[in-house]
């Protein structure tokens, strides 16, 4: 079995736009969908990330702030998932709850070293 990233990618003020209920309805959704991940044995980590961030980049390092694809956008955090290959792992990846938010799932294999 191989290692996966799942890259979580959302829109940044969706939570503001939902009520406490439908915010606690959606974290439930995603307690569930890694509980059967664990019970699968397919889930190996994963944390949500705080918005916001910083870019570094160049050859005389600058500093900004970012990163952002599009300002609106931000990534939330991700899973590291086992999975035989690259399109089992995206398999995994259509549980996530946030796809039907207009949420988007990065897929990548974590290389081995």
């Amino acid at each position: 079995m191989k290692e996966f990233m799942l890259i979580f990618v959302g829109q940044g003020n969706l939570r503001a736009t939902q009520s406490p209920e439908e915010q606690q309805a959606q974290m439930a959704k995603w307690l569930s969908w890694i509980d059967d991940l664990k019970k699968k044995e397919t889930y190996l980590d994963g944390k949500p990330l705080v918005p916001g961030g910083k870019m570094v980049k160049g050859k005389s390092p600058v500093v900004t702030d970012g990163p952002f694809t599009e300002s609106k956008e931000i990534v939330g955090g991700y899973f590291i998932v086992r999975a035989a290959s690259i399109q089992d792992a995206a398999e995994i990846a259509k549980g996530c709850p946030d796809l039907a938010l207009n949420g988007r799932v990065e897929v990548r294999e974590v290389a081995k070293m």
